[in-house]
């Protein structure tokens, strides 16, 4: 993490991502509760570290950054974000677009209005994804056909 990106990190907690990643957990913590949401659950822990430290972290897909299909990224995967998307999705990316339109109001605020958009659209679909750091994209290896 560059120092750049640390600073924005910073920044990033203090002006409401602390409030965002605990949003993400507290969806995360009652899909644990509810016993058959844990697949989920697992995805909304990932993204509430994301949540909390956006910057110098990329979500790509996970057949993209793998190389090969898995249970997330088939059949399976649209069927668990439709649930996602009905149960925590809407309210969480509802939130991040709330924020992103404050902080899009300033110049200085556009990085955060830019990130709260990137966590809107992974709000809204976060099965079949994969949180890596900007600096570490491999190629995707070679597919086994």
């Amino acid at each position: 993490m560059t120092f750049i990106q640390f600073l924005l990190n910073l920044a990033w907690i203090v002006f409401g991502g602390f409030a965002m990643a605990l949003g993400w957990v507290i969806a995360a913590v009652i899909m644990v509760i509810t016993i058959i949401g844990i697949p989920w659950a697992r995805a909304a822990f990932n993204i509430a570290r994301y949540t909390l430290l956006p910057f110098g972290y990329k979500a790509v897909s996970r057949d993209d950054y793998l190389g090969q299909e898995n249970i997330g990224t088939g059949p399976l995967g649209v069927i668990g974000n439709i649930v996602w998307l009905v149960l925590a999705g809407w309210w969480l990316a509802l939130s991040h677009l709330v924020l992103a339109i404050v902080f899009a109001i300033t110049i200085i605020g556009i990085p955060f209005a830019w990130a709260h958009f990137k966590l809107a659209a992974l709000a809204l679909w976060p099965i079949g994804k994969a949180i890596v750091p900007n600096d570490f994209l491999p190629q995707p290896y070679p597919r086994r056909d």
